[in-house]
């Protein structure tokens, strides 16, 4: 059964939370989960939808503590953390919440590095694998690299990352810190400053 967004019933109160979370509605996203605690991990069915003021694709798998992550909200992901959301949940292909932390456009409106190193730090104390692999053999560390968020590098770099683990298709992520990498925003001034800082940390 769908809505007449395309929303699989099962998942209507949890993609609008997600919404709710892409906008920063903190009033109704808090709101939500008092009144729907089940919601603190709940993880989506079958809806997948593009959250464009993050912005990020929610997929199959996806939890609020995805969402918190890629919108870079730490009191929030704490929150969830400490209701019994679960670090280590995985979507359908394979991301877990830190995934979604490490990544961010530098210099576009949505970039903020102290808020991301904040939710990144939360994930890490909740025992996060800063070595996950998702079902393209990507670690957080391949999608910081790629993303050009040097803070995030660093932070997974001390928290035990291995620069050396290899994706799917063989790229370590010094060979990502040097190759265009394709993202949109890494030609910005701001990407190119943190993809200097990115290979300094490598090297």
């Amino acid at each position: 059964m769908h809505d007449h967004d395309g929303v699989v019933d099962a998942d209507v109160q949890l993609i609008e939370l997600f919404r709710r979370i892409a906008h920063r509605d903190s009033v109704a996203v808090f709101q939500l989960l008092d009144a729907e605690p089940h919601l603190l991990s709940a993880a989506s069915k079958q809806s997948e939808e593009l959250l464009e003021a993050i912005p990020h694709q929610v997929y199959v798998g996806d939890t609020a503590l995805h969402v918190a992550a890629a919108a870079f909200w730490p009191a929030l992901a704490s929150h969830l953390l400490e209701g019994g959301a679960l670090v280590s949940a995985a979507n359908r292909r394979g991301a877990q919440p830190l995934h979604y932390a490490v990544d961010g456009i530098p210099g576009s409106p949505s970039w903020n590095p102290g808020a991301q190193f904040e939710v990144i730090e939360k994930l890490l104390s909740f025992d996060a694998d800063p070595n996950s692999q998702d079902k393209n053999g990507t670690t957080p560390l391949h999608r910081a690299v790629r993303n050009r968020c040097s803070a995030a590098v660093a932070r997974l770099l001390e928290a035990g990352a291995d620069p050396d683990v290899r994706n799917c298709r063989g790229s370590t992520v010094f060979q990502l810190a040097q190759w265009t990498t394709g993202r949109g925003g890494s030609g910005l001034p701001a990407a190119q400053q943190e993809q200097e800082k990115i290979l300094k940390l490598l090297r």
